[in-house]
């Protein structure tokens, strides 16, 4: 398993957390989760991406005062870098509270394309 993000993947990844921020900022918390959870998926399989969703899905859920995601999210936290590290990933899992973390999930269509390379846009590789 890879340490380190491609950069096809990176771009996408980034636009996903740019997109979660601003909905963050405009207050359509459905879509700013929605977002993250998109980051969660592209993210999953590197350490630092990994954690870093979690974190702000942590930050989300204390901004909301989600009891169930915060305590969702601290242990899949600590563990999701280190899982994404010795690649034992649920693929596809969108990281909330709201599924058990390690059922594999399906992936969408332009997810999995950006994850198998499939795509031309931003493809820097």
């Amino acid at each position: 398993m890879p340490f380190f993000m491609p950069q096809h993947i990176r771009v996408h990844y980034k636009e996903e957390i740019l997109r979660y921020r601003e909905h963050l900022r405009n207050k359509d918390y459905h879509t700013a989760w929605y977002s993250l959870e998109r980051s969660h998926v592209l993210g999953q399989a590197y350490p630092v991406e990994h954690t870093y969703s979690h974190w702000l899905m942590l930050r989300f859920g204390l901004k909301k005062r989600n009891l169930k995601e915060v305590t969702g999210q601290i242990p899949r936290l600590l563990a999701g870098g280190l899982k994404s590290f010795i690649g034992l990933i649920p693929v596809g899992n969108t990281g909330g509270a709201n599924v058990p973390p390690l059922r594999p999930m399906e992936i969408a269509p332009d997810l999995k394309a950006i994850l198998e390379n499939k795509t031309n846009k931003h493809n820097v590789c």
